[in-house]
């Protein structure tokens, strides 16, 4: 699904280059669930920001189903976020004047979609996130983890390819930034959702199935997680952020 080729980002003047990312190179299969870690500074954010059309490359390619963002003219940036990324907010960003039925079918009416359609699409996707009960009901109205799971839901109602999530915990208490990750986790296994996850926690990171390390802007290091238990990943996670060096409690 996502192709990351030998990307490179400076930033800075020719008197003073900083280069954020050096050569990164990785792939996404459709349906994983990957988590980027590094301490700060380490070039995740500028990864993630060059992946979501943010910023851009200064060279190298990223590919999403197949077609180059690189390459893609101003004029379509904008259609590429809304059909091809969903994004997970750390604060949810749910309007309070719409419902939660509105809220997750924004984007579709935006895009001048059928009403019906849209209509079909946000009821299963509510259904599948076990909120199909509150969609009448406004933000104010309903719990953090019921807003979190319409946060979600309105990331992929469209049928986006990929979901990114930058530090989608760094705001929550302990219980709702567990509720956030069984959330993403159950897009993951029940509906097919393949998500890319910046994150500074180990404990975040020991949800997905895959992570990837960051260290001056290049992949250091890569764990699979494959049937081993999240306890187990968590600690082996916590064996590699040693190994990052410096001080480890930037990135735990």
């Amino acid at each position: 699904m996502l192709q990351v080729k030998n990307i490179e980002k400076y930033y800075g003047s020719k008197n003073h280059v900083t280069k954020a990312l050096d050569r990164v190179s990785f792939d996404v299969a459709d349906g994983e669930f990957i988590a980027i870690m590094g301490a700060s500074g380490s070039g995740k954010t500028t990864l993630l920001n060059c992946i979501s059309t943010i910023d851009t490359v200064s060279s190298g390619d990223i590919l999403l189903d197949r077609e180059s963002i690189a390459e893609l003219p101003a004029e379509e940036l904008a259609r590429f976020r809304r059909e091809k990324l969903g994004f997970v907010f750390q604060d949810f960003n749910l309007l309070d004047t719409l419902t939660i039925e509105e809220n997750i079918g924004l984007a579709l009416s935006l895009n001048h979609d059928n009403p019906q359609s849209v209509k079909k699409k946000v009821d299963e996707v509510a259904q599948k996130l076990g909120i199909s009960d509150v969609l009448s009901k406004f933000p104010y109205q309903v719990s953090g983890g019921q807003k979190q799971r319409a946060a979600c839901g309105r990331a992929m109602v469209a049928g986006q390819s990929l979901l990114l999530a930058d530090e989608p915990t760094g705001a929550l208490d302990s219980k709702s930034s567990k509720n956030l990750l069984e959330i993403m986790t159950q897009m993951n296994k029940e509906m097919g959702a393949t998500i890319l996850m910046v994150t500074h926690d180990a404990y975040s990171a020991s949800y997905a199935r895959r992570v990837l390390f960051l260290k001056d802007g290049r992949i250091f290091n890569e764990l699979l997680r494959g049937e081993r238990g999240r306890a187990v990943f968590y600690h082996e996670i916590l064996d590699v952020l040693a190994l990052l060096g410096g001080d480890i409690s930037d990135v735990i």
